[in-house]
């Protein structure tokens, strides 16, 4: 659709628009609505996007979908007042958002599931052109196409603070990451991963010295998260205390982060959950036959982890990254373990490239090969 008045009339008899206030009229008829306004959120341009926009978001909140903070759930389980033995899957939507959005809900409404998270990296939204209001609408509408009702939880993964850039001019880089977040805020991402872990020093004697920077910085970016969040919104925060594909965290390195970060965070709400290196890496590890190597996971040193985050901090518990490549007889043990949540990216965008058509893949390959060999 063009114009905003053809977008109208693509709603009409399902929705009605009086000036600012958005109207449900036929629910039952509303998936036969939603493609189109996605088609326009995603395609179009101006005026009639930033409206399919804002129409997504306002049926959305009139029929009872609507973006949610996880954070009180973290914080029960970190108190012990919901148990402990499930994780909550954090998926990495990278491309064809909505038909990836639809098929989880679809999913999840067939399995009767809990809580998911659908999440993008900051990395991602550049290199895959999704800005947050375009990623919101995308997941709100499949939610809708879906018939799923209720909280949806949408996080921005790693918000990372990149070394290098952060070497040359830490406030520029600390400021693009605060920027993000306002952006994200605005759009309805009320969960965010702060990854300053890029900023851990393992030169140092000392684990406080190591931790130093990222802790200090994590603790900086929770209080401008605070002084955002909107009204009756607790969003949910996250760290990171090693990043993924180095060295294997610690119990003894997660105390050195969280005593540094409670110091300085003050008296604002903190995060509820951290995240940690048990022996994967983004990605998997790819061998020189494009096939994956086994990876062992040091589960005996994630339920220590998740223990101390709970029993000593209050936070729902430890998070493992790089998981979406392990083996499937792996997945049970994370629950076992007290793993509060996982990120699963790689195999999702396998399975994408593994369905496209081939004349379609080839060109890809093709344009590989001779732009960026």
């Amino acid at each position: 659709m063009k114009t905003v008045k053809e977008l109208l009339q693509h709603l009409s008899g399902v929705v009605a628009v009086d000036g600012n206030k958005v109207s449900v009229l036929d629910e039952g008829a509303l998936p036969y609505v939603v493609d189109g306004l996605v088609q326009t959120a995603v395609f179009g341009e101006g005026l009639v996007r930033d409206t399919a926009r804002w129409l997504i978001w306002e049926i959305a909140q009139a029929v009872g979908v609507h973006p949610s903070s996880i954070h009180e759930l973290y914080m029960a389980i970190g108190r012990g007042d919901v148990d402990k033995s499930f994780t909550v899957p954090a998926i990495n939507v990278r491309v064809m958002n909505y038909n990836t959005s639809r098929a989880i809900f679809r999913a999840a409404n067939k399995l009767d599931v809990g809580p998911i998270l659908f999440e993008i990296a900051r990395s991602e939204m550049g290199y895959t052109d999704q800005r947050p209001t375009e990623y919101v609408s995308c997941v709100l509408a499949a939610a809708m196409k879906e018939g799923y009702r209720g909280p949806v939880f949408i996080q921005g993964d790693h918000f990372q603070i990149s070394a290098a850039r952060y070497a040359s001019n830490p406030e520029a880089e600390a400021q693009a990451v605060k920027d993000l977040m306002v952006e994200a805020v605005d759009a309805g991402f009320f969960n965010i991963d702060i990854d300053t872990s890029t900023l851990v020093d393992l030169s140092y004697p000392t684990l406080d010295e190591q931790q130093h920077a990222n802790y200090s910085l994590c603790a900086k970016l929770t209080q401008f998260a605070r002084s955002i969040e909107p009204e009756g919104v607790t969003l949910s925060l996250g760290g990171e205390i090693g990043e993924v594909g180095h060295k294997n965290s610690t119990v003894e390195e997660l105390d050195a982060f969280m005593q540094g970060y409670r110091r300085e965070v003050g008296e604002v709400a903190g995060i509820s959950k951290i995240s940690v290196q048990t022996g994967t890496s983004h990605g998997g590890v790819v061998l020189p036959d494009g096939t994956l190597a086994d990876v062992s996971v040091d589960f005996e040193t994630l339920r220590d982890l998740s223990r101390v985050a709970r029993e000593s901090y209050g936070m729902g518990g430890a998070v493992q990254h790089g998981a979406s490549t392990l083996p499937a007889n792996a997945f049970g043990k994370f629950p076992e373990v007290g793993t509060v949540e996982i990120h699963l990216a790689t195999n999702f965008m396998n399975i994408v490239f593994d369905l496209l058509p081939a004349d379609l893949l080839d060109q890809a390959y093709a344009y590989v090969r001779s732009e960026l060999a």
